[in-house]
């Protein structure tokens, strides 16, 4: 990505790694995280790097001093990598044989974890994912802030978004209420148009295509009316084949830009946006 012609145009300074919290501890997971690093470095990007579940033991939570341990381990390893979040999309919940999510109480707990071994770090508070029916996510919201209080940490500044459901709806409302139970500064830590996501959103005769362009132009809109949202992170860039469930990217498995890109790139007003769109 780092290299291609189509994503140094968009002059774009901020990305987003997300690394199991115990990448440190697996020469796989460690060895992508380091490649991904250097490269982001080396192009002058500000990295976020956002925690999440082991890609050897998903499905099993790691104890608070095991976290404290792996995280500790990888932020020492990259002294240039000053902004983290402990726990990605902490309230998606457990998907049984797949991964597990910890609870508001356990999220609290890794957040503060990580604020320990990274005192002088950016650590954006509770990365939550919005779904179609926001109310479990208000609860999960309203619960870690209970925690952290309890607990005796400082209730984060920043908190990280994931807007999915309101923005491929084209709809704010969401947004909007969830913005408002975080508080503070919000950064939408993934976000994107979906070209194929299940049967929820086909990409049918390249119908996804056209619909994820349209929800990228709309999640800019909304993100302009609201002065708490102060960042956006896209997800992702190259996307998959025919098989491939999740698909938001910007470019096909070819790295060939699709519609969604150009709306992309008209937004940050770069330059030569003019391209030979893909079909798939």
């Amino acid at each position: 990505m780092f290299r291609n012609p189509l994503w140094l145009r968009l002059h774009t300074k901020i990305v987003r790694y997300i690394a199991p919290y115990d990448a440190i501890a697996h020469r796989d997971s460690l060895d992508k995280a380091i490649a991904f690093v250097n490269a982001a470095e080396a192009a002058g990007q500000e990295i976020l790097v956002a925690f999440y579940h082991s890609e050897h033991t998903p499905t099993r939570l790691p104890s608070v001093a095991q976290y404290q341990h792996d995280v500790q381990q990888f932020v020492r390893l990259f002294p240039n990598v000053h902004q983290y979040q402990s726990w990605n999309e902490a309230n998606r919940g457990n998907v049984p044989g797949a991964f597990s999510s910890p609870s508001p109480r356990d999220a609290a707990r890794y957040y503060r974890a990580l604020l320990q071994v990274c005192e002088h770090c950016t650590v954006i508070g509770l990365d939550v994912l919005d779904a179609a029916n926001i109310r479990p996510t208000l609860r999960y919201i309203a619960e870690f802030k209970r925690d952290v209080r309890r607990q005796g940490t400082a209730m984060p500044g920043i908190w990280g978004l994931h807007n999915y459901s309101d923005i491929n709806r084209l709809e704010s409302w969401r947004t909007r209420q969830l913005v408002r139970a975080l508080g503070g500064q919000v950064w939408l830590t993934e976000t994107g148009g979906l070209v194929r996501f299940g049967e929820a959103f086909p990409n049918r005769n390249g119908s996804g295509l056209t619909r994820a362009a349209k929800a990228l132009a709309y999640l800019f809109k909304v993100t302009s009316s609201q002065p708490q949202i102060k960042r956006l992170y896209l997800y992702s860039w190259r996307g998959g084949n025919s098989r491939t469930r999740f698909d938001a990217a910007l470019t096909n498995a070819h790295e060939q830009p699709r519609a969604g890109y150009l709306v992309v790139c008209k937004a940050l007003h770069a330059q030569g946006c003019a391209a030979r769109l893909a079909r798939n």
